[in-house]
C-alpha cells in the first residue's frame, strides 16, 4: 500500500511538472507532495483488520484520537493538494484503504463517499465538459475497492473468530487430558494399594494380634507370627517400590504367572489356599499376567477380611482362546444379587478388578449365597493382537 501511494504520488507530480513547467504554485505542489508522501508513511500500517482488530488500542467502532487527527491531517493536505493541482486526484484510492482500515463501517463509508466526490470533481477540471466516464468511473472504481477490503475484513473476522475457537478447544482438550492422565494415574494407584500395601498390612495386622495373644502363653508361635508379618512386610516394601516405577509385581518378574498364583498361596496364613493349573500353560502378555495376579491378590484379601473361610482355591484355566481365573471359598457367601453397600473407605475390591479386566476386553462374575461361599471368576480373551495397557481406563 506505501509502495502504491508512493507511486501515484509521484506520477501525479510528475504529470503537474511536465504540463505545467514554470508555475507559480510548483514549489507549494512540491512542499505539499513531500508533507503528504511523510505523514503517510510515517503513519499506522495500513490492513484489513479494522477497528475490531484494534480494540486494544481503542474502542471498538473508531480509531484512537491520535490516528483520526493524523487521517484527518492526511486528508486534509491530500484535499488542498488536489485544488492545487487536479492531477493527484487518483492518490485517493490509497486514502481509500486506509479510512476503510482505521475506522468503522459506516463512518468509512462517508469518508469513501467524500473522497469519490472530490476525484470526480477534479476530474471534471481537468477534462472542462461533462463527461459520463468521468462521472462514473471513480465511483465504480470507489465501489469496487470498498467491497473488496469488506468482504476481506469479513472474511478475516470469521478466520480469527475460527482460530480463537480451535485455540480454545486444543486448551481445554490439552487440560481434559491432563486431568484423565491425573485420574488414571490415581485409580492405578488406588488398586495397587488396596491389592499389594493394604492386603499385607491387614495380615500384618492379624498375625501380631495373634502373636500378641500367644506372647505368654506360646512364645514359640508368637515369633513364628511376627516372622511372618517381618517376609510380609519386606515382600510388601518390594512391591510398593515396584507400582511406584509402573513396573510388574515382583512374583511376575522371576516367574510367570502360575507360579506367581502358588506364590501368593503359599504366603497366604489366615486362609488354606490350594493352587491348580489346568489346561496347556499357554504364554500370557505382561498385561494379562499382571491384571490376573492382581485380582487373585484383591479376591484373597476379601476372603480373609469378610468370608470367614476356612480354605481357598485358585484355579487357572487355559482354555485355548482364552484364560480363566476362578478365586472359590467355602465362607458365609452373600446375597450375590443384593451386595451389600461397602463401608466407610472400603469398595475398592470388585470395581478394581471390573476396572482391570475391561481395557482387556474381559469380564468378571460373582457367584454367591448366603452360607454357600463365593467364586469369583475372571476371564480374558486371548486375542492375537497386542493387549492394551491394563491401567489404561478410556472406557471406565
Amino acid at each position: 500500500m506505501y509502495g502504491a501511494f508512493l507511486l501515484l504520488l509521484g506520477a501525479s507530480l510528475a504529470r503537474f511538472l511536465t504540463r505545467h513547467p514554470g508555475e507559480p504554485r510548483t514549489p507549494w505542489i512540491l512542499a505539499l507532495s513531500l508533507v503528504l508522501a511523510l505523514a503517510y508513511v510515517c503513519g499506522p500500517a495500513p490492513g484489513i483488520g479494522g477497528p475490531a482488530r484494534r480494540s486494544a488500542d481503542g474502542a471498538r467502532g473508531g480509531a484512537t484520537a491520535p490516528r483520526l487527527v493524523w487521517l484527518g491531517g492526511v486528508v486534509c493536505t491530500w484535499l488542498v493538494l488536489v485544488f492545487l493541482a487536479p492531477s493527484f486526484a487518483w492518490c485517493a484510492v490509497p486514502l481509500i484503504f486506509m479510512g476503510l482500515s482505521l475506522l468503522s463501517d459506516r463512518a468509512a463509508l462517508v469518508l469513501v463517499g467524500l473522497l469519490t466526490v472530490c476525484v470526480v470533481a477534479a476530474q471534471l477540471r481537468l477534462a472542462d465538459t461533462v463527461d459520463a466516464h468521468v462521472l462514473l468511473a471513480p465511483p465504480a472504481v470507489a465501489a469496487i475497492a470498498t467491497a473488496v477490503f469488506l468482504h476481506l475484513r469479513r472474511q478475516a473476522a470469521r478466520q480469527r473468530a475460527l482460530i480463537d475457537d480451535l485455540l480454545r478447544t486444543r486448551h481445554d482438550l490439552a487440560a481434559t487430558e491432563r486431568r484423565e492422565g491425573t485420574l488414571a494415574e490415581r485409580h492405578r494407584l488406588s488398586m495397587e494399594i488396596h491389592d499389594t500395601l493394604a492386603q499385607g498390612l491387614s495380615s500384618q495386622r492379624m498375625l501380631l494380634q495373634a502373636a500378641d495373644r500367644l506372647w505368654e502363653t506360646d512364645p514359640g508361635a508368637a515369633r513364628s507370627h511376627v516372622r511372618s508379618a517381618s517376609g510380609i512386610a519386606e515382600a510388601n516394601l518390594a512391591e510398593a517400590r515396584r507400582f511406584v516405577h509402573d513396573l510388574a509385581p515382583v512374583d511376575l518378574a522371576a516367574a510367570g504367572l502360575p507360579e506367581a498364583l502358588r506364590a501368593l498361596a503359599e504366603r497366604e496364613s489366615a486362609v488354606a489356599v490350594r493352587c491348580h493349573v489346568e489346561g496347556a500353560p499357554a504364554p500370557l502378555p505382561p498385561p494379562v499376567q499382571s491384571a490376573l495376579l492382581r485380582i487373585a491378590q484383591g479376591a484373597l484379601a476379601n476372603v480373609r477380611e469378610h468370608a470367614h473361610a476356612r480354605t481357598a482355591a485358585l484355579t487357572l484355566t487355559y482354555l485355548g482362546d482364552q484364560v480363566v481365573l476362578d478365586i472359590a471359598d467355602d465362607g458365609r457367601g452373600f446375597d450375590a444379587l443384593r451386595t451389600p453397600a461397602p463401608g466407610p473407605g472400603r469398595g475398592h475390591g470388585l470395581p478394581a478388578m471390573r476396572a482391570r479386566l475391561r481395557p482387556l476386553g474381559g469380564a468378571l462374575t460373582v457367584e454367591s449365597a448366603p452360607g454357600d461361599g463365593t467364586v469369583v471368576s475372571a476371564s480374558v480373551p486371548l486375542a492375537s493382537g497386542p493387549h492394551p495397557d491394563p491401567y489404561s481406563y478410556e472406557d471406565s
